[in-house]
């Protein structure tokens, strides 16, 4: 009663409730022969992406009511679809409880008596409850440590480089220096016993501190099986200018730090359409991608909305349109289909659902998902998963190159897949919760690009002709996992290398 009156005032009960009701589109009983390729289409495809990827779902941030409206939007199309609602009590939605952690607004930061601006001139790097007052030691380097004793201190120095350096034109390159510089100077610190740390941000991190601070205003997203990062001495970071006044002699701070700490609720869109095989349909081919991206963030060029049409609308919308080729022309086996939250704030929709499945566990025969299909050269993807130490079923990725081979015919960049790769990209997408339980599972990606976390990542940025080929792909790859009689199987010797 309370949700749908929540719900009511969010102006979503009537489509949520909708989307609720099992659909009465007859299933087809054809018999399975080749994937239905013409079935996808890029008109389809285009629709979809634009709707999805527009400003009025304002980013999909997780746990917010955008998300929720964009859930909301991919279940009814999938009712549209004809798919089975597969979620929780006879819905299409599984909702799970996120636990955020964040700075209170209450927070008061004062340099020597002055006021800081919090979130402008200084950020709390982890929410929590803690009090500072005292005078400033100012060390211009970490060798200033040796033979001082800083036991109760508060520390303040300029960021300095990390070591290694982020690989150069790595993905977020701004963000990754700053996160790595912050962590091994306060890990440091920590082991002198000081009481607070303040770093000032040097002329690398200085112009991207409103995109990187944007991190630290979130706060924290867990699952309440998560725990906490342990951190009970408080790291502030601060601008250039704000380091002048800590170096100034008689420098004080004073700091009262407030953390929020509550839930809400995050949703998996999960549907299913049914196999025609008598003893497999009971068995799954899982299809995945994510709904969420990143809301609203700090303004580029004006624009505050972060989209997220290749991250990862793209997906979003391949999963319907691989929904509606199967309701055509229904697999041996049976097809689920699930579209994560809060993939962003750290796999956690998948996460959940690995460990929550909405079907038995043991029924997933294989798991195909999908990030970022819409960018870079049209002839050119990549399949990761498909070499050792990430991949878990070699049959699995036969199939796939197979299925490449004779229908799509994109050449693979499988580099990224190389567990020395800088990006780490096999551990960034909703595939892995499922590997590490034990299922067989590949990602589909045609890779990074500089819209990334952007703005403007945009529906009119998306090569549609190619993401109509990506969507034919991945559907033609899980025909043949539906398709062949005995089920693939994990390698026997696979092991992530972290």
């Amino acid at each position: 009663m309370r949700f749908t009156t929540l719900l009511a005032g969010l102006g979503l009960a009537t489509t949520l409730l909708s989307a609720c009701t099992r659909s009465s589109t007859p299933a087809t009983s054809r018999a399975p022969g080749e994937p239905l390729l013409s079935a996808i289409q890029e008109d389809d495809v285009r629709r979809d992406l634009f709707a999805l990827a527009d400003d009025k779902f304002r980013g999909r941030r997780a746990g917010t009511a955008d998300e929720l409206r964009a859930a909301v939007w991919v279940a009814e199309r999938a009712r549209e679809a004809g798919l089975e609602p597969a979620g929780d009590e006879g819905t299409y939605f599984q909702f799970y409880p996120l636990r955020r952690v964040t700075v209170a607004a209450s927070t008061r930061l004062t340099v020597s008596g002055k006021p800081l601006s919090l979130w402008k001139d200084a950020w709390v790097t982890t929410p929590l409850n803690a009090r500072l007052d005292g005078p400033v030691v100012w060390l211009n380097s970490l060798a200033d440590t040796v033979r001082r004793d800083l036991r109760g201190k508060i520390v303040a120095m300029p960021l300095l480089p990390p070591t290694p350096l982020p690989a150069p034109k790595m993905s977020l390159w701004a963000m990754r220096y700053t996160l790595a510089a912050i962590a091994q100077q306060s890990t440091a610190l920590r082991t002198r016993g000081v009481a607070g740390i303040v770093l000032a941000a040097n002329a690398t991190a200085e112009p991207s501190l409103e995109f990187v601070g944007h991190r630290y205003q979130d706060g924290l997203y867990l699952l309440p099986s998560m725990p906490l990062p342990a951190s009970a001495v408080p790291v502030l970071l601060v601008r250039q200018a704000v380091g002048a006044q800590l170096q100034a002699r008689g420098a004080r701070l004073q700091a009262e730090l407030t953390a929020n700490d509550y839930e809400y609720p995050s949703m998996n869109v999960v549907a299913r359409a049914p196999g025609t095989d008598p003893t497999r349909r009971t068995e799954h081919v899982l299809f995945s991608g994510h709904h969420d991206h990143d809301g609203i963030g700090s303004p580029v060029a004006g624009d505050s909305i972060w989209n997220g049409a290749d991250d990862n609308a793209t997906v979003s919308v391949a999963l319907l349109a691989i929904g509606r080729a199967w309701k055509q022309r229904p697999g041996a086996r049976s097809a689920l289909f699930v579209w994560h939250g809060a993939e962003e704030r750290g796999l956690l929709g998948s996460r959940w659902y690995a460990e929550h499945p909405t079907v038995a566990k043991s029924s997933i025969v294989a798991v195909l998902n999908g990030d970022m299909m819409g960018r870079n050269a049209p002839d050119s993807a990549a399949l990761l998963g498909s070499t050792p130490p990430h991949r878990n079923s070699k049959a699995l990725v036969d199939m796939a190159l197979k299925a490449n081979e004779n229908f799509t015919k994109f050449a693979l960049d499988n580099s990224w897949d190389d567990a020395k790769h800088p990006e780490g990209w096999y551990f960034r997408s909703d595939h892995l919760p499922y590997a590490r339980a034990g299922i067989p599972a590949l990602f589909f990606t045609t890779l990074l690009h500089p819209d990334y976390h952007t703005p403007r990542d945009e529906a009119s940025r998306i090569d549609v002709a190619k993401l109509t080929r990506m969507t034919r792909w991945m559907y033609a790859t899980g025909w043949a996992v539906s398709a062949t009689p005995e089920r693939v199987t994990v390698d026997p010797d696979f092991k992530l290398e972290r």
